[in-house]
């Protein structure tokens, strides 16, 4: 089954970007993921396991790095097209 989750870092600390592009690029290296960033959070859609897996591992990789920080995720069972705006109709 294929997925899509989106995903928001908050470290709680002075130097925050660092952390949050380290992570990113975390994802970025995953095999089978399809990752976008932008300025608000991180999209990423695959096979199930391939996502969350990923999301775990970067995850443990972050927090057994940095100090106190909060992840925010969704998960939707759909594989929504990322990579492309979606059309907004008004009635």
């Amino acid at each position: 089954m294929r997925i899509t989750a989106e995903i928001s870092l908050y470290p709680l600390a002075d130097d925050f970007t660092a952390a949050i592009r380290e992570f990113i690029l975390r994802l970025r290296a995953e095999p089978g993921l399809e990752v976008v960033t932008n300025q608000l959070s991180t999209q990423l859609r695959g096979e199930f396991s391939a996502v969350t897996g990923a999301i775990e591992r970067c995850m443990r990789a972050s927090m057994e790095q940095s100090a106190s920080m909060v992840f925010v995720v969704k998960y939707v069972n759909a594989d929504l097209p990322i990579t492309s705006t979606p059309r907004i109709e008004s009635d």
